[in-house]
């Protein structure tokens, strides 16, 4: 059998995740592939962390992406920080949520859940008064929730936990690099990123940074392989040893120290791929990118409006990266989505749990996130929506974009 050569069709991806990885990132991936322990490659693994602290905004001595996606990062901090028995706060208003809670339980952990209705988040102070009343030794919490369009508001929630012992870790995955994440300020102890969102890197890895407080855990917790160990040395765990030896954070962190103690093969291209989105982003500016993900934001809920559709969720908490639309009666969202696809090269979202079939999710993240690709996306979905009957002004949701660019 002969295969025909790998080609895949370009596509507008207006999704929440993935999204169109920055051509200077994809240039990158291309390049020759050095030795994990090359000097030259361990140069670049010390860069990729100096940018890493900027992005999440933190003095931490720890800040390096775990190979995998970024459920991969989610479950490498919840093992490492979560022994059996702990108890674990973890407040729900979306699908990641409740993910957070089945990586919990698989940790052996006991449960504690607060639950908002779907659409909107937590005032800070309902979770500060949950620290104090269950006191755990961690909670989880999801700042930029995908699956309804939300942002939970973080600030005070990690000097609550601080005053009562516990670990404040924080899914970031959806919002590095789109949204302000202020690990030091907020008092976080644990952020996970993604890359295959605002930073406009294909998924495969996740950056993750911890401070003093988990790495405390962590240590406690460290065990070293017995075939790196030198003759006569112990590697007795002082607490349950981790569950995943893959995902193990206090082994990780000696590949990312100086020791370059080995633990596996890095993804040299997939580095070489995150260290220019990082480097990229930078370059842009934090505060930069993030007003352009506000404006081109705007113009879009301003042409979707326009449209006569409804937004979906409380616009108080509204995530500026991922627009939620209420699918109108009688309108078959699937098949808008595929037209999307099949005539425009346009995908688009559905959505999951008691949102599926009644909401599309538009993202507007990284490189994706452009005034080019906001226009296309307007005046395709008014196309596809008149394609199945829905009635609307024709044009006024593109004339309604370029009114609010200024155009």
């Amino acid at each position: 059998m002969t295969y025909k050569d790998l080609s895949p069709s370009p596509r507008i991806i207006m999704t929440p995740g993935p999204v169109e990885a920055d051509p200077r990132v994809l240039r990158a991936m291309s390049y020759p592939v050095l030795g994990q322990f090359d000097p030259e490659f361990t140069a670049l693994m010390n860069e990729t962390m100096e940018m890493l602290r900027q992005l999440f905004a933190t003095a931490n001595r720890w800040a390096y992406p775990v190979d995998g996606t970024s459920r991969a990062g989610i479950e490498a901090v919840l093992t490492g920080l979560i022994e059996p028995g702990d108890k674990v706060l973890v407040p729900i208003y979306g699908r990641f949520g409740h993910l957070l809670v089945e990586i919990a339980r698989r940790c052996g952990a006991e449960i504690v859940t607060l639950e908002a209705e779907w659409g909107t988040v937590f005032d800070p102070e309902q979770i500060i008064a949950a620290v104090r009343l269950h006191r755990p030794k961690l909670v989880a919490l999801v700042h930029g929730e995908t699956s309804t369009g939300r942002l939970q508001p973080l600030e005070g929630i990690g000097a609550a936990c601080r005053e009562s012992g516990a670990l404040l870790v924080v899914d970031a995955v959806a919002t590095i690099g789109g949204v302000e994440v202020a690990a030091d300020e907020w008092m976080i102890d644990a952020v996970i990123g993604g890359t295959q969102k605002c930073l406009s890197v294909p998924s495969g890895l996740a950056p993750v940074t911890y401070n003093d407080r988990a790495e405390a855990k962590l240590l406690r917790r460290k065990r070293i392989e017995q075939g790196l160990l030198a003759g006569g040395e112990a590697s007795d765990a002082a607490a349950p040893v981790i569950q995943s030896n893959y995902l193990d954070l206090s082994q990780l962190q000696d590949y990312w120290s100086p020791a370059r103690l080995n633990h596996h093969t890095e993804a040299t291209s997939m580095l070489y791929a995150l260290r220019e989105g990082l480097r990229v982003t930078l370059q842009e500016g934090l505060p930069e990118r993030f007003a352009r993900h506000r404006r081109h934001e705007a113009a879009l809920v301003a042409g979707i409006e326009a449209m006569g559709l409804r937004l979906y969720g409380d616009p108080r908490c509204k995530m500026p990266v991922v627009t939620c639309i209420e699918i109108p009666p009688g309108i078959d969202g699937e098949s808008v989505r595929s037209m999307l696809l099949e005539q425009f090269g346009i995908e688009i979202a559905s959505s999951f749990g008691p949102l599926k079939g009644r909401i599309w999710r538009i993202g507007t993240m990284g490189y994706s996130c452009s005034k080019r690709n906001v226009l296309l996306t307007l005046g395709a979905l008014e196309a596809a929506l008149l394609r199945h009957g829905f009635r609307l002004d024709a044009g006024a949701a593109v004339q309604a974009a370029l009114d609010d660019y200024g155009a």
